[in-house]
């Protein structure tokens, strides 16, 4: 009999290793956000973003589904239980708190503007008046430039993604860029350096990237908070960072 209850506990050992082995963690990223996260002519997810989530799943010793979703559903989606987390390079905002909850910063940003490079619009602070700004539709970014820049006279324009906005302002079509420092500081380093340039940060506006679950998954926002922590303290965060980033973004 001891023999036969040595075996079961044994087959029940397996069994929950088996169990914990196989937990997934899907989390979602926009796929449109370079180098955060963008998608490569194989339709493959890459970028800061992508690698810092698959160091967190192998943290928490689970497996890393990531999928690529819309921006302006990336939210909604979350919250219809699509995915468990969004590392998208969000904002922890005070309006997005009231719906989702956010792990601690994994880097901080500052809003940036980028001009063409014969503009003479020579300061981030400007108000644009009389002149077109674009901006990434629902982002803190598209919340500035309309609270600030939009009411002081100028016309603010939204687009799906911040490519689509660079584009146009590499076309002429729109006087200025805001967007978070990173991505514009890396889009005018490369695609947009013969057009465009950046005229620097704005003021007051360095805020959190964080990780978004529900808020009724305080469970794994304190995993992932666990995880972040521990990459950070054995230099795994700063061995991803150099592979994107000259500085720190922490």
């Amino acid at each position: 009999m001891n023999n036969v209850l040595r075996f079961a506990g044994a087959c029940a050992l397996v069994i929950g290793a088996s169990t914990a082995q196989a937990e997934t963690l899907k989390i979602a990223t926009e796929g449109a956000y370079p180098p955060f996260n963008y998608v490569d002519s194989n339709n493959q997810l890459h970028g800061f973003d992508v690698d810092i989530a698959n160091a967190l799943c192998k943290q928490m010793q689970v497996e890393c589904q990531i999928v690529a979703q819309d921006w302006e559903g990336i939210i909604p989606a979350l919250l219809a239980k699509k995915y468990d987390a969004v590392v998208a390079s969000m904002i922890a905002t005070d309006e997005r708190k009231k719906k989702i909850a956010f792990s601690n910063h994994y880097y901080r940003t500052p809003l940036s503007v980028a001009v063409a490079k014969d503009s003479d619009i020579s300061d981030a602070q400007t108000n644009f008046k009389g002149r077109t700004v674009g901006a990434q539709a629902s982002s803190t970014q598209a919340i500035y430039a309309e609270d600030h820049y939009g009411p002081a006279g100028a016309d603010v324009k939204f687009y799906p993604t911040l490519d689509e906005a660079n584009s146009d302002l590499a076309a002429g079509r729109v006087d200025g860029v805001i967007a978070d420092k990173f991505p514009l500081l890396a889009w005018a380093e490369s695609a947009g350096k013969d057009c465009c340039k950046i005229i620097g940060d704005v003021n007051g506006t360095t805020a959190d990237a964080s990780i978004a679950v529900r808020k009724e998954d305080n469970a794994l926002r304190e995993r992932l908070n666990k995880a972040l922590d521990e990459i950070v303290a054995d230099g795994t965060y700063k061995q991803i960072s150099s592979r994107y980033f000259a500085f720190d973004i922490y």
